[in-house]
């Protein structure tokens, strides 16, 4: 049998080793089991709640405010009056219902061209110089006014004045014949008589043997002879010229003087004077010209007012005729006005006014924020639509979660609603 061996140890090195086994394990165990990282997330998520609940409570007694719309008891109400716009006044009278006009005017000449409409029919005879030759004898003939010469083209012309064609000469024993130069016209106006050198036999002298003995001749062209139709100026166009130069002249002044005037002033067609200072033309009715140049002068003047003095005046009005505990809704303030009594030569305008606004009964929002303050926001809802007074009303309140409104009055906000 073999032999059993025992490793006898002493009592203290015993201990010693179980105490090393037993505390070893026990000094490395915070290395394993503390966990750092579970104490950097609680970090965190500790901040995120502080900053919400402190952001809870800026809202709720900071930021918090309440928007409560009214929407009031409204009409709608019409007035009438009269009001005086006189020139010269400085500043509005409502109290005695005048205000300050202002003269605006303007003067300018208008010119156009027009055409004649006239036709004058234009005739000259044409004109010229016959040699009328005397072979008959040495006694001088007289040929009266209007005797007539005939042209080798068959064209009659007729002596102007009377005259007396002087006799022949004998020189050398053959009778050399006496002449005068004769001023002629034709028979008839027109451009066929304009005829070149001719010669012209007197029929007066036809059978008798004077006809033979006494003739002309002619040197050059007669000329003037015309007859055709040019236009001619007539009372009537000088009418119509006058009338649609002066329409036009009424209308463009108008639009001149309006370009002038400023945007705060009210133009009025109705107290609008436009006069004719002059109109000319160098044409005269009869004058033969296709176009004549009419020139008319006008002047136009009116008296305005600023639009600011009578909306200011009819809220003024308005006010005066409405109970002290309703108000005057100005966006909504409606006024037309016409021209009654009009008189530039003085500077006066008596203007008719016609007046409408909406009209609502007076909130004292103080007494109303003092009467809200601190209630539930349905019980305000249901305090505001008691009031007499309102016909709608809806409480907002910020942020989402409050349930009253705010104590503080600054933090309530009062909209009234009127469109």
């Amino acid at each position: 049998m073999g032999k059993k061996i025992i490793d006898i140890q002493s009592p203290k090195k015993l201990e010693k080793r179980l105490k090393e086994k037993i505390i070893t394990p026990q000094l490395k165990e915070p290395e394993f089991k503390v966990s750092l990282p579970k104490i950097k997330h609680k970090k965190p998520l500790f901040l995120i709640i502080i900053v919400l609940i402190a952001t809870w409570f800026i809202c709720q007694f900071t930021l918090s405010k309440a928007t409560i719309e009214i929407w009031p008891e409204t009409e709608i109400k019409t007035f009438k009056t009269n009001v005086t716009i006189a020139e010269g006044i400085d500043n509005p009278d409502f109290s005695n219902q005048i205000l300050p006009g202002k003269i605006f005017e303007k003067e300018k000449t208008f010119s156009e061209e027009f055409s004649s409409s006239g036709k004058k029919l234009i005739e000259n005879k044409a004109e010229g110089v016959i040699r009328v030759y005397n072979e008959y004898s040495t006694s001088p003939q007289v040929l009266l006014a209007t005797t007539r010469f005939v042209s080798a083209e068959g064209k009659l012309f007729r002596s102007i004045e009377r005259v007396t064609i002087p006799g022949g000469q004998y020189e050398k024993g053959k009778l050399v014949p006496g002449y005068l130069d004769v001023r002629v016209e034709a028979d008839k106006p027109g451009p066929e008589y304009n005829i070149g050198p001719s010669t012209f036999s007197i029929p007066g002298f036809a059978g008798t043997d004077r006809y033979t003995k006494f003739y002309g001749k002619s040197f050059e062209s007669m000329q003037g002879g015309e007859s055709k139709e040019t236009p001619k100026v007539t009372e009537e166009d000088l009418q119509e010229a006058k009338d649609a130069l002066t329409e036009k002249a009424k209308k463009e002044i108008k639009d001149f003087l309006k370009s002038d005037i400023p945007s705060e002033f009210v133009f009025l067609e109705g107290a609008l004077e436009t006069k004719i200072i002059e109109t000319f033309s160098l044409a005269k009715a009869g004058m033969e010209i296709e176009k004549f140049n009419y020139q008319v002068k006008v002047q136009s003047r009116t008296l305005l007012f600023k639009k600011e003095d009578v909306e200011n005046f009819a809220k003024n009005f308005i006010t005066s005729q409405i109970p002290d505990n309703k108000k005057i809704h100005e966006p909504s303030l409606k006024i037309n006005y016409s021209p009654g009594t009009i008189n530039l030569e003085v500077g006066k305008i008596i203007l008719n006014l016609e007046m409408e606004s909406k009209i609502y009964s007076k909130i004292d929002e103080n007494d109303l924020k003092e009467g809200l303050a601190g209630k539930k926001s349905a019980e305000a809802q249901v305090s505001l639509e008691g009031q007499p007074l309102i016909t709608k009303a809806q409480v907002e309140l910020w942020p989402f979660w409050l349930k009253r409104i705010p104590e503080n009055m600054e933090k309530i906000k009062i909209e009234l609603r009127l469109d």
